[in-house]
């Protein structure tokens, strides 16, 4: 919106030369992280005492790690303000024009709503279940269907128009009209290998990412802290592979697929680092409010839609290698345990505890140690994850 407002006043006042400053990506970003940043903090204090008296505390389970009992009744759905803050900055800061921003705001906006959905009825209505599984993944899928669809021709196209145009040749070609190489999955530390994937296989892959890292950053929000730092450092590394990405210059030079526009995500990425360390301010140890699935579904749903969009799915599975391992830790513990159930008639677990913080904490571990140690790890995986630009 100051974009716009700032080329209109330049237009009538030539003289205003200053003003050509808000054409820069990275201005914009800087600005973007900044208002995220003092939303967050202006707003938190008022946040968390509306949730107080709305009496929207954090049920805490009584077979869980017993140091948390103290947790409960702590105001959790505070994954609002995040939201807020992202939403209300990247409105600012950002190109109106640009489909992509659009396209991952809708998809966290709408995780996020499914999350609020969820938490209303778990801490309002008293619901221990929230909304059903099914209910959730069916919204989910949805939403994550809709964005796999218009990204798969979106991705390919330079305009509305040409996603429109590309899409028709699709449906008449009886659905095997095949996609441009950007649109391939990009195989990281390869210079020229990467795998076509094709209309089916885009959505089908677009789908999974996005879900799939909704509901990884939900499991890995389980500590005081734990979700939020590595979405900030993912978040951020991946807006730097949206910048090199969306400019033709530096996509050339590092070997990544020119995407025009893709460059406008930095906004979108920087609002999601300063909102976030905004609410880092009152969720370190000990939180003062919780994210709840109203942040980490909808923070998740943004991360896969960015990878996405920058064609680095597999990146992601790299800087987000604690967000895999936690989802990881669940599926095979359930898995485990069902089968040894059905076949020996007593169930077994891997780990002492899923997710995997939990099993670490059992271990001797204190909180604190285990949200550290993770946030150490992602720093490490995003380096990993960035070398990959020059190693190939």
């Amino acid at each position: 919106m100051l974009l716009s407002l700032a080329q209109w006043l330049q237009g009538l006042y030539p003289d205003l030369g200053f003003l050509r400053v808000f054409q820069y990506i990275t201005f914009r970003a800087v600005m973007a992280a900044m208002t995220a940043l003092l939303i967050g903090l202006a707003f938190g204090p008022w946040v968390i005492r509306r949730l107080t008296e709305m009496k929207i505390g954090q049920p805490v389970r009584a077979y869980g790690v017993q140091a948390h009992l103290a947790k409960s009744g702590t105001p959790t759905m505070g994954g609002v303000l995040v939201l807020i803050g992202i939403g209300v900055s990247t409105l600012l800061w950002f190109d109106w024009s640009n489909r992509f921003v659009w396209v991952v705001m809708l998809v966290t906006m709408g995780f996020g709503a499914i999350g609020w959905v969820d938490d209303w009825r778990k801490v309002v209505d008293k619901n221990p279940e929230g909304m059903a599984s099914r209910e959730k993944f069916l919204w989910q899928s949805l939403i994550g269907l809709f964005a796999a669809i218009y990204l798969a021709f979106s991705v390919s196209e330079t305009s509305f128009l040409g996603v429109v145009q590309l899409f028709i040749r699709w449906v008449s070609s009886g659905f095997s009209t095949e996609l441009p190489p950007k649109a391939d999955l990009l195989i990281p530390f390869f210079k020229t290998i990467s795998m076509p994937l094709g209309v089916w296989g885009f959505v089908a892959l677009a789908y999974f990412v996005i879900v799939g890292t909704s509901n990884a950053v939900n499991f890995t929000d389980g500590l005081d802290g734990l979700a939020i730092m590595p979405v900030v450092l993912v978040g951020s590394a991946l807006g730097l592979f949206a910048y090199l990405t969306g400019s033709s210059v530096f996509s050339k030079y590092l070997l990544l697929p020119y995407i025009p526009g893709a460059g406008e995500l930095l906004i979108f990425c920087a609002a999601m680092a300063g909102a976030g360390l905004a609410f880092l301010w009152f969720n370190a140890h000990p939180a003062q409010v919780f994210m709840g699935d109203v942040g980490a579904l909808a923070l998740g749903g943004g991360l896969g839609t960015l990878a996405v969009i920058t064609r680095q799915e597999i990146v992601l599975g790299i800087m987000g290698g604690i967000f895999v391992a936690e989802v990881l830790s669940v599926m095979l513990q359930v898995s485990w345990f069902k089968f040894t159930k059905k076949k020996f008639g007593t169930g077994r677990r891997i780990f002492k505890m899923a997710p995997l913080h939990h099993h670490f904490e059992k271990s001797g571990w204190n909180e604190t140690q285990v949200v550290i140690r993770f946030w150490i790890i992602t720093m490490l995986l995003c380096l990993i994850g960035l070398a990959s630009l020059k190693l190939r």
